[in-house]
This record gives C-alpha cells, structure tokens and sequence, in this order.
C-alpha cells in the first residue's frame, strides 16, 4: 500500500506561482504567492533565495514542460519534418482559443523584468535557444536550403502568434502563420499548384 503525501511548501510554492505568474504576471506580490502557496516566507527564501530566485525556477520548470509539448506535439503528427513542423502551428490555434489563454508567459516575463541581469531573463534566453534548435533540426530533415534562418524566421511566427492571440483574440493568428510558415518551409520558393 502506497501513502500518498501533500506537496511540501517547496512543490506548492511552484504550482501557486506558476498560475499567478501566467495569469497575473511575475510581479504578483510575495503575500499574494505566499497566501495561494500556504507557506510561511521562510519557505520562500529556504527553497529559492527569494522572489526572483522563484521567478527563474517557474520559468525553467514552465520552459521544460513548454519543450515537452513542442515535442509530443510533432511525434504526433508523424515522421515527414514538414508536417511535424506543421503541426506547431496547428496546435497554437488550439491554445490561443483557450479561455484562460494569456500569451506567451516567457515574452511577458521579459517584458515585466526591468533588470537586465535578471535570472528569468536567462532562462527565458535558454528557452528560446532550444525551441530554435528544435525547430532547425527539422529543418534540416526536411533539408532546407537555410535551416538556422528559417528557424528564426519560425520561431518569430510562433511569438507573433501568441503575442497576436492574447492581444487580439478572435483574429485566428495560428491560421495566418501557418500559410507562411507553408512558405518558410517551402524555402521561400512560390508553390506550384
């Protein structure tokens, strides 16, 4: 018989900011996080060194699970990389349409962080980095004539989409990108038809 046991003030910490930070943004008030969390501001500063060091965790532990997703996302849409990369765009249209939808938690980190040497800016950095590789590795498979630039070029579409989905609902940007991440793919070459 297994005994199931509540999350330490470490794991509930985590989860109570990951859902104030992407619903509210990273500049929820320390009482507010410690209140969802129910922990004592001890924990804060034993498991994380303080707020930011929380913020930087959040974020790794959101980009780890974001990666995830990107990943499971194309082993599901087979094995030809253009579909895979496809499918990218298929599945931005179905989180943009979310109710609770609130954009791109990385890009509005960056933005709320006024200090450059934030930690959660490096994080934010690194993330970026392996969706990009994610993303050029396809493109090498599918033997893209510029495979770093077309990443690029995909990786800024993906930000648009969920920059564009948060403040514009309703507007289908997944759709719009995917017509021209069509053309990215296409090496920029027009589709005979």
């Amino acid at each position: 018989m297994s005994v199931r046991t509540a999350p330490g003030p470490r794991e509930r910490l985590l989860d109570a900011a990951q859902r104030l930070f992407y619903s509210h943004g990273v500049n929820v008030g320390v009482d507010s996080l410690l209140k969802a969390a129910n922990v004592a501001r001890r924990s804060l500063y034993e498991h994380f060194g303080g707020k930011d060091g929380l913020v930087a965790e959040v974020l790794r532990r959101s980009a780890d699970e974001d990666e995830e997703q990107y990943r499971q996302t194309m082993r599901a849409a087979g094995s030809d990389p253009r579909a895979r990369l496809l499918a990218i765009f298929d599945r931005l249209a179905e989180i943009v349409d979310r109710p609770d939808f609130r954009g791109c938690r990385y890009l509005a980190a960056d933005l709320a962080l006024p200090d450059p040497d934030h930690p959660g800016h490096a994080v934010t950095r690194d993330y970026r980095e392996r969706v990009h590789r994610l993303l050029a590795d396809e493109l090498v498979g599918l033997g893209h004539p510029r495979p770093e630039r077309a990443a690029d070029q995909l990786l800024l579409l993906i930000d648009g989409v969920l920059a564009s989905g948060a403040t514009r609902p309703g507007t289908r940007p997944a759709a719009s990108a995917r017509e021209l991440a069509e053309h990215i793919l296409d090496g920029g070459r027009p589709t005979t038809n």
